[in-house]
């Protein structure tokens, strides 16, 4: 591990003064070419190789070879133009020759790692043409000497290695790319869940609030009107306002409990009301003054969590408007039927005042219910009943395709 991390810094650093590292290649280059140019392959006695001394020209040119390799990242066309001429110049007018075209191969390699395909194949064959072509017109060596085709070779492989390396770097890079893109989609998919669950658990809290206050109003409005006639109903009235705000806060503390941290003490283990808590929920309306009449044929019915509170919901916030707008001497009737795959939920009434109460006063209550109902697969309408009224009626599926974000598991 000590090895790997080494070596990691080592290329950081490498990487973060590209100058420097073109520097110390160029003088290995310059080193190289000048080991090469006391080398003479064809001389010797008895031998195949030879020692030789290179001329000041050659020398000179193997130096201005070598520099040039610093700008290499900076100008790699330019670059290669620089010691193409200076190998084309070296091959012409010194003999014997030196290696200088070792510094148009590196250079070559450049331009084929750092720029596309098809500028690597016009640019690498025109090096390969001309270095090759002066290799074998001048010079006092034949047209097929080993050292003219081995021009040919290493521009040729300098080309391909280049080449070889950008494709492996975009290749990658696109990889990486990739990976990146899936952790920003995980990301947003992430935050869109949250966002979708506070939407959900926004709308409880709007649900518990607009029920509990409504029948909080209607007995205090009860309390006022009979404090001095009839203490008893007045204090039977406040009595259901207290067991209607202990109510409230009760499931108020339910739902923003959902909000807490997994390390914050007192998380609630309440599980979220359904319709097992339907006669007590319209207990609550008959308490307030409003006569509520439960009919259920759901056969026992075992809902998910998800649908079940939907129901719930559903006939709370109907219920709601019932005792907001519908007026005095309204009664209600709910209803909850099993039809096939579904559970059909319906509210109705009959006072005079339901019927534009709801779309008059601005309120969501009605947008809620049917964006709850239709994100479990269902459909929600509401409207005036033909000879007074209102009619709430909810068709939810018992089994749900996907199970919403936050229900338990």
């Amino acid at each position: 591990m000590n090895g790997v991390s080494t070596l990691e810094r080592t290329k950081c650093r490498l990487r973060a003064h590209p100058m420097a590292l073109d520097a110390a290649l160029a003088t290995g280059v310059l080193v190289t070419m000048m080991a090469g140019s006391f080398v003479d392959p064809h001389g010797g006695h008895g031998a195949s190789w030879g020692a030789r001394t290179p001329s000041v020209l050659s020398l000179t040119l193997m130096v201005l070879g070598a520099a040039a390799l610093v700008f290499r990242r900076r100008a790699p066309l330019p670059v290669l133009a620089a010691t193409g001429a200076l190998s084309v110049v070296e091959l012409v007018a010194s003999d014997p020759r030196a290696p200088v075209v070792m510094s148009a191969v590196v250079a070559l390699y450049t331009v084929a790692s750092a720029t596309d395909r098809p500028t690597t194949w016009r640019v690498g064959l025109l090096t390969m043409t001309v270095l090759t072509a002066c290799a074998m017109l001048a010079g006092t060596l034949p047209w097929y000497a080993q050292e003219n085709l081995g021009i040919f070779a290493w521009t040729g492989m300098a080309a391909a290695a280049g080449d070889a390396v950008r494709s492996r770097r975009a290749f990658v890079h696109a990889i990486r790319e990739r990976a990146e893109r899936a952790e920003r989609t995980r990301e947003e998919e992430a935050r869109r869940r949250v966002a979708e669950e506070r939407l959900r658990i926004a709308r409880d809290l709007h649900d518990v609030v607009a029920h509990h206050i409504a029948l909080v109003n209607v007995q205090a409005g009860v309390a006022a009107h009979v404090m001095d006639k009839r203490p008893d109903q007045a204090k039977e009235a406040l009595a259901h306002v207290r067991e209607a705000s202990r109510s409230a806060l009760n499931e108020l503390r339910a739902t923003v409990g959902l909000l807490r941290q997994s390390g914050d003490p007192e998380a609630p283990t309440e599980p979220a009301p359904g319709l097992a808590r339907l006669d007590e929920l319209a207990d609550t309306f008959r308490n307030a003054g409003l006569p509520v009449e439960v009919a259920r044929a759901d056969q026992g019915t075992t809902l998910p969590a998800a649908v079940d509170l939907a129901a719930y919901r559903v006939i709370q916030e109907a219920l709601t408007n019932v005792q907001k707008h519908a007026g005095p001497g309204a009664k209600a009737e709910v209803s909850v039927v099993r039809v096939g795959p579904n559970v059909e939920v319906t509210v109705l009434d009959n006072g005079p005042g339901q019927g534009d109460g709801p779309q008059e006063g601005g309120g969501h209550g009605l947008l809620g219910m049917r964006e709850r109902v239709g994100a479990l697969g269902g459909t929600c309408s509401a409207g005036p009943r033909y000879g007074g009224g209102f009619r709430v009626h909810a068709i939810l599926p018992v089994k749900t395709r996907t199970p919403a974000l936050g229900d338990p598991a």
